[in-house]
């Protein structure tokens, strides 16, 4: 009886986040998320997904939403839970991660950051150029990266990283960050003007070319 309590005492619950967001580089806008720099021991100084520990009291998805904020004083669009990291060597002590993957709006990341404060030791980083993570934080973002490439091939995802209303072209263009490769823009308009997960609009986008009508998604994915 007490070799058995005492295990179930050691093991500790986190919840962590892989938030991906649209930022702007020398090279265009790219899919990137941000880390946060650890303080310290295990892994100190190394980068890490934003998280914290779960407390007893909380719902799973308000904590990932609490400990988001608390580590990059970020809000997500987009929330969904990924997976349960278990591994009984992941760490030192036995620690299981639930961990939420989620989208933010590329209009909303500075604003947010400004409103609550960034934290000095958040940075974001390209998903095609990871540092080595600490503890399996490399084999999460790839998993998350895989389930986000996977959804956008059959949802309209992808428009939760971009404002409320957008154009094709804006929302093919997330589409290539996010799977990493060119698409045929004919394809795509035929593909998503049939789709009744977009909603047309009255609006306009008007610039140096013809104008272009603005969408809005239907509803959020499930």
């Amino acid at each position: 009886m007490t070799s058995s309590t005492g295990a179930s005492d050691a093991i500790r619950v986190a919840v962590s986040t892989v938030i991906f967001s649209l930022r702007t580089g020398a090279h265009g806008d790219r899919l990137m998320l941000p880390l946060v720099r650890r303080t310290r021991e295990p892994h100190l100084d190394s980068w890490a997904l934003p998280g914290g520990w779960l407390d007893p009291a909380e719902d799973l998805d308000a904590a990932a939403s609490r400990t988001l904020a608390e580590t990059t004083a970020l809000k997500p669009s987009y929330l969904e839970q990924l997976y349960t990291f278990g591994d009984v060597d992941r760490s030192p002590t036995r620690v299981v991660s639930i961990v939420y993957w989620a989208l933010l709006r590329s209009d909303l990341v500075d604003a947010q950051r400004a409103a609550a404060g960034a934290p000095e030791n958040v940075e974001w980083f390209d998903v095609d150029d990871m540092p080595p993570l600490a503890f399996d934080h490399n084999q999460i973002v790839e998993y998350a990266l895989w389930r986000l490439r996977n959804k956008v091939g059959y949802s309209s995802i992808g428009a939760g990283l971009l404002p409320d209303e957008f154009t094709l072209t804006e929302l093919r263009e997330v589409y290539e960050a996010v799977l990493g490769r060119r698409l045929d823009p004919s394809n795509f308009r035929r593909l998503l003007e049939g789709s009744d997960e977009l909603v047309p609009t009255e609006s306009f986008r008007t610039g140096k070319h013809r104008p272009a009508r603005l969408f809005r998604r239907a509803a959020a994915d499930g």
